[in-house]
């Protein structure tokens, strides 16, 4: 296998966060700079704790072999559709408390959104204030090109990576617009519906050289396309949706039905939640979106066209409920009917009660600082190796996509390896190797 040549990780890196003040985002930039101050510890960022296994025995953290960025050197900026600094949509949010967001006070105060590119028709249940205006969608994504550049001037950083955090957009189902690069522009150029908002600030993210994360469900990036113009500006690019509560649970228990060959014939989930992500997906066009991402992971971990007696007739049921008082404490109730034995059924009954920005947080960071490595490693187009964060990950045509939550943590380790150049570490599950 040919060494990997990685740029060093040298200068700042600026993180650009699509939706910089709800609060996914605003508790990932919290945390961040308190972890870096030494008032918090990053619990589930797997870069920053975790270890990884080497051939020569040892297992060192892989933040002290892997080359990311240091958390020192990051600078936060971002879009929003609403103009507060990022302390008070921390406040607004009440997922961390003022305690801690009082350590990390004049940093967040001092992180203003840009304006950003919103339209109502995509995320109806939002009324954006602080929105930019332009004639066409090229024109709009030209202006979020221009704000790149200047952050990445304004802040002295040597690159920049782009994440979407931002509100579920509507159901927009691929199309002949998305099938080619020059069909693309032409539909950006004139205003087609087939473009979204997170379409644009994808599209500028590419074309300014930098990595580009979804971090929700929308097609945003995932069609060729973008794909045409990843390859062009050998841009690394990956989502879609950050893997947090329910489907989480789903991607370690199904593996568990799966090689335990009991059978399942039914999965009834239900979620409460009260933050802007609620709210949002109350809608039934931006629930459509949601939907999607979370129906498509059990049937590619349980093979049910290999195991049709186990698999073939499930009865799979996702539902989100906008409950205010729940706040970003949200609650995901699972009804499993699983068959054993001679075909006697049984049951399970799952009641995670999380937090939705508190589980995510941890994702971003890992995201970002792998996403930045991809980039000086040479990588460029879907990085599939990143899976492990995503409920619907981006994959090659020619191949299916991973979902089984272990089999995803021996591609990223894999290739985590790789990067490191130690080739001599062996497991047994090359099954999941891509």
């Amino acid at each position: 296998m040919a060494k990997i040549n990685v740029q060093k990780a040298e200068g700042k890196l600026g993180i650009l966060v699509v939706g910089i003040g709800g609060a996914v985002a605003s508790t990932f930039i919290a945390g961040t700079l308190l972890a870096r101050k030494g008032l918090g510890i990053p619990v589930g960022s797997i870069t920053q704790l975790s270890t990884i296994k080497l051939s020569d025995g040892s297992a060192p953290k892989i933040k002290d072999v892997l080359p990311i960025a240091k958390l020192d050197d990051i600078v936060f900026g971002g879009w929003d559709i609403f103009e507060d600094d990022i302390y008070k949509a921390a406040v607004h949010a009440a997922v961390l408390n003022t305690t801690d967001l009082d350590g990390v006070k004049d940093e967040l105060s001092s992180i203003k959104p840009m304006k950003a590119v919103f339209d109502n028709k995509y995320v109806t249940r939002l009324h954006g204030t602080w929105v930019k205006e332009g004639e066409t969608k090229w024109d709009l994504k030209n202006q979020l090109v221009e704000d790149i550049a200047n952050f990445k001037k304004e802040n002295n950083c040597s690159r920049v990576v782009v994440i979407w955090s931002a509100s579920t957009e509507v159901y927009v189902p691929m199309a002949e617009v998305h099938q080619s690069l020059d069909a693309f522009q032409k539909a950006m150029k004139e205003n087609a519906a087939e473009v979204s908002p997170s379409m644009c600030y994808a599209y500028a993210a590419i074309e300014s050289g930098c990595a580009f994360i979804n971090g929700a469900p929308a097609l945003t990036v995932d069609f060729p396309a973008m794909w045409e113009l990843a390859d062009k500006y050998e841009a690394p690019i990956c989502g879609k949706d950050y893997k947090t509560g329910q489907t989480l649970m789903k991607t370690v228990l199904s593996p568990m039905f799966h090689t335990r060959m009991l059978g399942l014939r039914g999965w009834f989930s239900t979620n409460i939640l009260g933050n802007r992500d609620g709210e949002v997906l109350d809608d039934p066009a931006s629930f459509k979106t949601k939907e999607v991402s979370k129906l498509s992971v059990i049937d590619t971990i349980l093979k049910k066209d290999e195991y049709p007696e186990l698999y073939s007739n499930i009865y799979h049921k996702v539902r989100i409920n906008y409950y205010p008082p729940r706040g970003d404490n949200k609650e995901g109730w699972d009804n499993i009917d699983i068959v054993g034995w001679m075909g006697y059924p049984m049951q399970i009954k799952v009641d995670f009660l999380c937090r939705d920005s508190i589980l995510a947080a941890p994702l971003l960071l890992d995201l970002v600082l792998l996403a930045d490595l991809s980039k000086r490693c040479g990588f460029k187009g879907i990085q599939s190796w990143l899976s492990f964060y995503f409920k619907s990950p981006m994959h090659p045509l020619d191949k299916e996509p991973v979902h089984d939550l272990f089999a995803q943590n021996i591609m990223l380790r894999k290739k985590m390896r790789e990067i490191i150049g130690d080739e001599g570490y062996v497991n047994d599950y090359q099954e999941a190797e891509y």
